[in-house]
């Protein structure tokens, strides 16, 4: 299945914040749309990378409460993983699992066009393996 399948049925909605703003706001973010990961911006409106809750505990653990005063920037990883509209939920989900992500953004020419989660991943494993099993009972009852 493509990514782009996933994307027309769960929505193209990424929420997103400045690289520069503070963790609390990020934080207040994600309690407030109810999702695990924001991606950030720079001063450019460019994707810089991906911030989500884990960040926030590991940053947690290691700064304690000063973490919520941090940046965006200081607390997200450096390296920005990201899909295309056209790649497959199978090469989003080996990329998820090799790097231990749950969010990955889906860009086509430097665009945002949506995010995939590991959900996301797992809804869609799931239809395509309903869809495989109804084929074989179709075609075992038509025998």
């Amino acid at each position: 299945m493509k990514i782009s399948q996933v994307l027309r049925e769960k929505g193209d909605y990424v929420a997103t914040i400045a690289e520069d703003a503070s963790v609390a706001d990020a934080l207040n973010q994600l309690v407030e749309k109810k999702i695990g990961a924001v991606v950030a911006t720079n001063a450019g409106g460019q994707i810089s990378g991906v911030l989500s809750e884990r960040d926030i505990i590991f940053g947690l653990s290691s700064f304690g409460e000063s973490v919520l005063r941090k940046r965006v920037k200081d607390l997200m990883p450096q390296e920005l993983h990201t899909c295309t509209p056209n790649d497959t939920m199978f090469k989003a989900m080996s990329m998820m699992t090799d790097r231990r992500l749950r969010h990955v953004p889906i860009l086509e020419g430097g665009e945002l066009m949506g995010i995939v989660s590991v959900g996301d991943a797992v809804k869609a494993r799931i239809a395509e393996i309903e869809r495989e099993a109804e084929a074989l009972r179709e075609y075992i009852n038509s025998a």
